[in-house]
């Protein structure tokens, strides 16, 4: 987003602080300058913190939001292929590819019994501040998928992340195909 620009919030907006993540609400009516949009979310100076709202919230802020929806197939259980399609809506905070095409998520394991997904997934850098976003987002995200009744998120650093990870498609994105 080339300039900033002050708007109104219009209905209670759900966000996140750069970068501890921290839950807050932005409440309808106040004012929020828009400092940054990046893989559909947008991030707010709000009471001189940054807060970061998820794409899905965007219309809080008069900005077209993503619409995530996932058919329930009724027959109760977890669909692994639905849980994937969310985090394709996932994107890193400083790089406009999803979490999947970027190697990001190393292990996917659903628990039926449950309702519980569990994510391994890791940063593009041990030391960046957004992971505690990235990792409420993958909660929320996922948290929408249908059966869906825990989402646990383990950072995980070992193996390192490398470029080797990405997906042929991120590689070209981002120009680091060679």
């Amino acid at each position: 987003m080339a300039e900033q620009r002050m708007v109104a919030v219009a209905r209670d907006c759900p966000v996140r602080r750069v970068p501890t993540g921290e839950a807050a609400t932005l409440p309808a009516g106040e004012f929020v300058t828009l400092t940054q949009a990046l893989g559909g979310n947008y991030t707010v100076l709000w009471r001189g913190n940054l807060w970061r709202v998820d794409a899905v919230d965007a219309p809080c802020l008069g900005l077209p939001g993503l619409e995530l929806h996932f058919d329930d197939p009724g027959d109760g259980r977890i669909h692994e292929e639905q849980v994937w399609q969310a985090l394709e809506t996932i994107y890193d905070p400083e790089i406009p590819v999803n979490i999947r095409a970027l190697g990001l998520v190393y292990r996917l394991e659903v628990d039926q019994e449950r309702g519980r997904v569990t994510i391994d997934m890791t940063l593009t850098a041990p030391g960046c501040g957004m992971g505690p976003v990235l990792v409420g987002d993958v909660e929320r995200r996922v948290g929408l998928v249908p059966n869906v009744k825990e989402v646990v998120v383990n950072l995980v650093f070992d193996p390192p992340w490398s470029r080797d990870r990405m997906s042929d498609e991120a590689k070209l994105e981002t120009g680091l195909f060679f």
